[in-house]
């Protein structure tokens, strides 16, 4: 097998999407089929997706140093979205230019997308069975949980010092107390960021590790020379070219709803709102979740609050990114928003609109920016900028985890406006203690003993069914 150092020179003027014969000896079927495998097995949320992605193309397949793995990762975490899938179209634009990178991103999404599709059919035909209730009863004690162990990876990693927790607690009431709209939190972060970047560097740039990136045991040269990548030099020219299409293709649905349908149908609303998501959604799913759960409930009425909890639990129980919950999102709305269409078909038709408007910003991100991306490194503004947000997101992330939990654990919740004042009291007579019980215990089993994902919402799920069958 040759290796890409030995790449000739004539191979950059090649199309950049023709799946031209590489010359690293990984054939695009197989990159085909390695996506395909890899979209299959990528449960347990960014972290165990990203660690399925490092196990599988550096340590076995070894098509990528621990370098070039770790520098495409550093770079996803500085964009909105799911960074797991751009981590994907990346690394398969990297193998096999932007052709290679659409399939990977496609396949990291699809059986998510089948998934959660077949899913919310179920949910909306069968969700009155004693069985369906009994199922969700266990599945959302579990949810506190998983956010809860979120809250806590994302702060080993983001809050290295005094200044990064104060801006942690700083979000965290703004958006709990104040109300604040997440995308003015992460505007505000930015600014600070900045600021403080520039004024005191040494305490706002702070590493940004991974945990899914372990050492890597490829003592042999990678099939990518980090050195050879003739695809990935930039140019203005592509640049525009990128720019233009990425853009017709993510806004041509959406203009042409408004056109049509005008602004205040249900698809249309879903449209613009999910691709106003795409761009603020800085620190990955669960961060997003504070700002889809405050707008599709309390703002559209899409969903209600436990019929949120459980988008997010098929979210988490099903392969793919976590921000597919927004899919389910977009299927309830139209549902119950159907104009003249059957319902099913109108929530169906909704699933693909928030799908594309929620993965296409992904492609254009990493097909424009990538081959910048040895510009980016290295430069300490944003990198402080960086850190400052992703500080910002474990507040937001920790109110999402007091959100559900009020709303799991108590079958009443107030919300009580004094002045700018906002706060959820719960009416302390209606505790559920079952859910308390089960709440309590998944978070000791995450937190303290390090029980998988999966394995927690087996556990809940057997054990919420039984205590709701037999106390009901």
């Amino acid at each position: 097998m040759s290796t890409s150092s030995e790449r000739p020179a004539t191979r950059a003027a090649a199309s950049p999407v023709a799946p031209v014969a590489p010359s690293h000896g990984v054939s695009f079927a197989e990159g085909m089929r390695t996506w395909a495998k890899i979209g299959m097995l990528s449960f347990g949320g960014p972290a165990g997706q990203i660690a399925v992605m490092h196990r599988i193309l550096v340590d076995e397949k070894r098509w990528i140093s621990e370098d070039r793995f770790l520098h495409a990762l550093n770079y996803c975490m500085l964009l909105p979205g799911p960074e797991a899938q751009q981590l994907a179209c990346y690394i398969g634009w990297l193998l096999h230019r932007t052709l290679g990178g659409i399939v990977a991103g496609a396949f990291f999404v699809l059986p998510g997308f089948i998934s959660i599709l077949g899913l919310s059919l179920a949910y909306v035909a069968y969700s009155d069975t004693a069985v369906e209730r009994a199922l969700l009863y266990g599945l959302k004690p579990a949810i506190i949980a998983i956010v809860a162990a979120a809250v806590m990876r994302v702060g080993r990693r983001a809050l290295k010092n005094r200044i990064m927790i104060v801006i942690a607690v700083v979000a965290f009431m703004a958006v709990f107390v104040l109300g604040v709209p997440f995308p003015l939190i992460i505007g505000g972060a930015a600014a600070i960021g900045l600021l403080g970047g520039r004024l005191r560097p040494d305490l706002f740039v702070v590493s940004k590790g991974h945990g899914a990136a372990s050492a890597s045991t490829a003592a042999a040269q990678p099939v990518i020379a980090d050195d050879a990548l003739a695809h990935a030099k930039p140019s203005w020219g592509h640049a525009l070219r990128t720019l233009t299409l990425w853009l017709v293709l993510w806004w041509a649905p959406v203009l042409a709803l408004l056109a049509i349908l005008g602004p205040h149908n249900v698809f249309t609303r879903e449209g613009l709102f999910f691709s106003e998501a795409a761009v603020v959604t800085f620190g990955g799913a669960y961060a997003v979740l504070a700002f889809l759960a405050q707008q599709a409930v309390q703002v559209y009425h899409w969903v209600s609050v436990h019929e949120m909890m459980d988008g997010l639990g098929m979210a988490e129980t099903t392969p793919g990114p976590l921000i597919m919950v927004t899919q389910f999102v977009g299927f309830m709305g139209a549902y119950r928003e159907p104009g003249g269409l059957n319902p099913y078909a109108a929530a169906t038709m909704a699933s693909v609109l928030v799908t594309w408007v929620t993965f296409m910003p992904s492609y254009l991100y990493i097909f424009l920016g990538a081959p910048w991306i040895e510009h980016l490194r290295g430069n300490q503004r944003l990198n402080a900028m960086l850190s400052a947000i992703t500080a910002a997101v474990v507040g937001v992330i920790l109110n999402l985890a007091c959100w559900f939990a009020l709303r799991t654990l108590f079958a009443e919740v107030i919300d009580h406006q004094v002045g700018p004042l906002h706060m959820s009291v719960p009416t302390w007579s209606t505790i559920d203690w079952g859910a308390l019980v089960l709440s309590a215990g998944a978070c000791v089993a995450m937190l303290r003993f390090g029980v998988g994902m999966i394995w927690t919402l087996a556990v809940c799920l057997a054990l919420g069914m039984g205590w709701s069958l037999v106390a009901r």
